[in-house]
């Protein structure tokens, strides 16, 4: 695998999902998706995999804390199925999912597609109702209560 095929999965992406400039998709290596911004990246020593980093969003002054345990949760229960990884980012203090995709045969446009749906639901769980929370609800986790984290 390589940038070429890298390339071609960012290309049919785009016919997918309507954008009709997918040389400027691949340049800039950012698209928005429903209000998501969303990284493109491919690295020389991971040639086999592309990456998309998903910003859900800044969490609210003071409950940074609280937001990252429910992210190490949230990385045990429900992220560790996927080669994803969800976190803080320290600079800006914005919550970011980042996936690892195999560019194996299996994967092409309209499977790109339903991927970055899958995980802009999860962005719009998570600033909908996670990074607004109420405390009984964080509370809920150290109950085991977890009926209101979607996976």
């Amino acid at each position: 695998m390589s940038y070429e095929r890298y390339s071609e999965l960012v290309t049919a992406l785009c016919g997918v999902v309507g954008i009709p400039d997918a040389p400027t998709v691949l340049e800039r290596g950012t698209m928005e998706v429903e209000g998501f911004d969303v990284r493109l990246e491919h690295f020389e020593n991971d040639e086999a995999a592309m990456y998309l980093n998903f910003d859900y969003g800044i969490v609210t002054a003071g409950r940074t804390l609280r937001i990252f345990r429910l992210l190490l949760e949230s990385n045990l229960l429900v992220y560790a199925q996927d080669q994803a990884q969800i976190g803080l980012n320290p600079d800006t203090g914005g919550v970011l999912l980042i996936v690892r995709i195999p560019m194996n045969e299996d994967v092409d446009g309209p499977w790109l597609a339903e991927t970055f749906d899958h995980y802009v639901e999860h962005g719009r769980y998570w600033r909908d109702n996670i990074l607004t929370a109420t405390d009984e609800m964080f509370e809920g986790i150290c109950r085991g209560d977890y009926l209101w984290m979607r996976a």
